[in-house]
């Protein structure tokens, strides 16, 4: 996901240079607005996500509600699958057997395409609630978090708490006086130029 960022963002920027091209804008002052004197130092931290998430209680429980229910949804899922086989294996002997009229067929094959749809819509509806479930868990995992994160952060006075794990590291929580946002946002329309220029050759 993070690289998918990049790879947009370079992309974005690359549209709106190449867009906006031939304009000429007022040179604006883009110099960030953040402290550089601080006599205690940067203060950097970081904790290991896969960790915290194994000792997050909160995290624990609905992981653990999550997994009851996927096995449900799965267990079910299986039930009515089988009971589909086995239905299309009776028919299959009594027919070979010579056990069915046509109409009989007809009927057993109209009962077979219904049980298909309802394991079709089973799939769809339920697999669909339960994917729903599951994202608005980890909204609220994630969330709590990053709160606190920054509680923890301002508590202690850190200007950077960083989550690291096996898929690369992602900021939690940053000191918003290091926000240069609108700074760069004038830099990056002031310099277009050159950034175009300089994207090409990437």
């Amino acid at each position: 996901m993070k690289s998918l960022q990049g790879v947009f963002g370079v992309i974005l920027v690359g549209s709106l240079l190449v867009a906006c091209g031939g304009k000429s804008k007022e040179k604006l002052d883009s110099t960030p607005n953040v402290p550089t004197v601080r006599t205690e130092g940067l203060k950097i931290a970081f904790y290991n996500q896969d960790s915290l998430l194994k000792g997050f209680d909160f995290y624990q429980e609905l992981d653990s509600i999550t997994k009851k229910k996927e096995l449900s949804f799965q267990k079910q899922l299986e039930s009515k699958e089988r009971e589909i086989q086995t239905f299309a294996e009776d028919v299959n002997r009594r027919m070979n057997a010579g056990q069915l009229s046509q109409d009989q067929l007809d009927n057993l094959q109209r009962r077979g395409q219904s049980m298909q749809e309802a394991l079709y819509k089973f799939q769809q509806n339920d697999g669909s609630k339960l994917e729903k479930e599951t994202m608005e868990s980890l909204k609220v995992i994630s969330g709590k978090i990053k709160a606190a994160g920054k509680k923890y952060a301002q508590k202690h006075g850190l200007d950077i708490l960083m989550a690291d794990s096996e898929n690369g590291s992602q900021f939690n929580y940053i000191n918003p006086t290091m926000d240069v946002t609108k700074e760069f946002i004038r830099f990056i329309n002031q310099e277009e130029e050159e950034i175009n220029a300089i994207a090409k050759e990437k």
